[in-house]
């Protein structure tokens, strides 16, 4: 279903490949997928916003048809929000985007997000399942506050500190616990009919540990303070196995100028299994901030 495919160059030499949907003078909307996927995650909600959008999806680096580079250091946030940063200047050179992501995908464009730098590249942004690290370590540090739901997302959290290991994670995958995890989680509330998740591939996989390794432990333990004027939507699905929705509801309430939260029906794979409510709720938001920017230029 892509309609045209290119590939762009990040600003460390990798090839990242770009799929583009509709009519380029259309508002723009970025699409950015999670760990251990590829941008077909997102191929049901481009179906649903068929025609009233331009929409961009890109295999992020060490996935799908994108360049795997070696080094943890490739991986690290940083580098994930210049890759970002090049897909939009690609796609969408003089006008800002408005960026949905889902997992990892929402973990690295919060890095973009709370960067000035991208201030006036971002029209608006969704979440899906993957908070800040950054707004994650300082709710985290409210234990007291909130002790229960502190220690359902520890819980919930615990393959993080498993890929931090050596040698044991990628065992794990070539010997299909990963999938196995990845399924179990899409069984959760899953709504009949609902297409299963896919196995990931064994690349896909490998790869992907990287992002834990380069980012989780620096951020957790020396968390920085990043704020944003971005409009901001937060999608926390009730049933998500890996990123509790109070957490994702919570951390960012502090540091951001506009937010708004919703509990939305599904488990962490939502995006492929309810790719309706997916398109709804973004359409909806960003239909209503086109609005408001149409009536501020108009007055």
């Amino acid at each position: 279903m892509i309609e045209r495919l290119r590939h762009v160059t990040s600003t460390d030499g990798v090839a990242l490949a770009v799929q583009e949907h509709g009519d380029p003078a259309l508002p723009t909307i970025v699409a950015v997928h999670g760990y251990p996927d590829d941008h077909t995650v997102w191929d049901g909600v481009v179906r649903e916003l068929g025609g009233r959008f331009h929409v961009v999806t890109y295999d992020v680096r060490g996935a799908g048809a994108s360049q795997r580079p070696r080094g943890r250091s490739s991986y690290a946030l940083p580098q994930l929000a210049a890759d970002l940063g090049t897909v939009i200047d690609a796609v969408s050179p003089s006008a800002p985007v408005h960026l949905v992501a889902h997992d990892w995908g929402s973990i690295q464009c919060w890095e973009a997000v709370t960067d000035p730098g991208f201030a006036d590249r971002l029209a608006s942004y969704t979440s899906i399942s993957g908070p800040c690290l950054d707004h994650a370590a300082w709710w985290l540090r409210g234990v007291h506050r909130r002790p229960r739901a502190v220690a359902r997302q520890l819980l919930d959290s615990y393959y993080i500190a498993l890929f931090q290991l050596p040698w044991l994670p990628e065992a794990a995958a070539r010997v299909g616990l990963v999938d196995r995890v990845v399924a179990h989680s899409g069984r959760v509330g899953r709504p009949a009919g609902a297409p299963t998740h896919a196995p990931s591939s064994l690349a896909d996989i490998l790869d992907g540990i990287q992002l834990y390794r380069a980012n989780f432990l620096a951020r957790l333990l020396r968390p920085r303070k990043r704020h944003s004027d971005v409009p901001v939507q937060v999608l926390a699905p009730a049933l998500d196995a890996h990123v509790d929705s109070q957490m994702q509801r919570e951390a960012p309430r502090a540091w951001l100028t506009s937010l708004e939260t919703h509990e939305i029906d599904g488990n962490h794979w939502v995006v492929e299994q309810a790719p309706g409510l997916i398109a709804r709720h973004l359409e909806r938001f960003v239909e209503r901030l086109l609005s408001e920017t149409t009536s501020t230029v108009g007055a």
